[in-house]
């Protein structure tokens, strides 16, 4: 199951415990068990984010799909079935 993240302060869903940075989440439909792995799988991949950079500026400015996808974002489930707008894509 996929997760679209894309950084935002005023809808913020989730947080990064790192630096704080919120997020607004579009999801694929779920169950709350795969809802509750999805954002422990999000929380992993926002904290791997800063291994290689401090700050807010350790996430991607765009959105990004969690788990990491090869294709087009705007071609994820989660972006299509969660009804992504295009600023989040």
């Amino acid at each position: 199951m996929q997760v679209l993240l894309k950084s935002s302060n005023e809808c913020a869903e989730t947080r990064c415990s790192v630096c704080g940075q919120g997020f607004a989440m579009y999801w694929e439909r779920q169950t709350l068990e795969e809802q509750a792995e999805a954002l422990h799988e999000v929380g992993v991949t926002l904290e791997s984010h800063h291994r290689g950079a401090n700050g807010v500026g350790a996430h991607p400015d765009h959105g990004f799909v969690v788990p990491a996808w090869d294709g087009p974002v705007a071609f994820s489930g989660a972006a299509i079935l969660g009804n992504a707008p295009a600023w989040a894509l």
